[in-house]
């Protein structure tokens, strides 16, 4: 089922999960995919790869395992970066044959002192070409509450943004946020600017201190005074830290969906019992919230 159709019937619950190294098997992280399926979402996402690598195929395993053993819908991340045209639609034919249909298209991360292939320069670039291999294909692509980190002010982000759905997607993840203010604007400017697809709110719930804070340096988010508050003083107690950041998670979503916003996708960093934890905060809300 093509993940927008799932707005149709209220708001939506997704989640994010990433594959193994490539020394581990897919295998070790059965465990995790029968947990977060058993929490019933509309469907999981599966990461690509950092830092510009282009390995797929652990990608399209894990989304058809999700599909044909868990039942739940799946979306393979597609990153751009690193891509040829020819290998993108090798790719895509995998994706075809597979029945997975749909697809979040993202440039992904520049690697550090190397030139990207350049046959992909943005995102846009890797949507356009998707619709045009099949129109079949559902394609989801992401989005920045805070502007992204490389446009030079907000009104050049909405610019590019509207660039990206006028290029055929069907639906937006955003990245993570931590006031939620910031996304409630972000929403005003894409109605200003005539975006109408559905648009999820990415939460991602704290783990430690110091991820959080690599996390936020990396994707350039700002972090209220409440959340350094929480992080400085639950810092040197693993427990209460994590117990802290699944309160603020479900606090942000508590808002969200209260506010009337379409869908969470949440980014489990492959951690079954804060997903669970969150779900049972929160399910009753989401699944009323029609």
């Amino acid at each position: 089922m093509k993940s927008a159709k799932f707005f149709e019937k209220g708001t939506v619950f997704s989640l994010e999960v990433f594959p193994p190294k490539r020394t581990n098997p897919v295998e070790s992280i059965s465990g995790a995919l029968e947990a977060f399926s058993a929490l019933a979402p509309d469907f999981i996402s599966v990461t690509y790869g950092a830092a510009g690598s282009n390995n797929s195929e652990k990608t399209l395993e894990i989304v058809n395992t999700i599909r044909t053993k868990f039942g739940v819908e799946g979306v393979a991340h597609l990153a751009c970066v690193n891509l040829s045209r020819e290998r993108a639609r090798e790719i895509l034919g995998e994706m075809k044959a597979l029945g997975i249909e749909n697809v979040l298209a993202l440039r992904g991360d520049i690697p550090a002192g190397a030139e990207p292939l350049g046959e992909f320069r943005h995102a846009s670039d890797l949507v356009e070409f998707i619709k045009g291999e099949s129109a079949d294909f559902n394609v989801l692509a992401a989005c920045y509450p805070e502007g992204h980190f490389e446009c030079a002010n907000l009104v050049e982000d909405i610019k590019n943004l509207r660039k990206k759905v006028d290029a055929g997607v069907d639906h937006l993840v955003s990245q993570l946020f931590f006031d939620n203010d910031f996304f409630y604007a972000f929403l005003e400017r894409c109605e200003l600017a005539g975006i109408d697809v559905p648009v999820e709110a990415g939460i991602m719930p704290v783990v430690n201190k110091k991820q959080i804070e690599r996390m936020a340096t990396l994707c350039r988010v700002k972090l209220p005074k409440k959340f350094v508050a929480m992080m400085e003083r639950y810092e040197h107690n693993a427990l209460a830290m994590r117990d802290a950041g699944i309160a603020y998670a479900v606090d942000q979503i508590v808002d969200l969906v209260s506010q009337g916003v379409r869908g969470i996708h949440l980014y489990t960093m492959n951690n079954p019992y804060i997903a669970q934890r969150i779900h049972e905060a929160t399910a009753s809300l989401i699944r009323c919230a029609c």
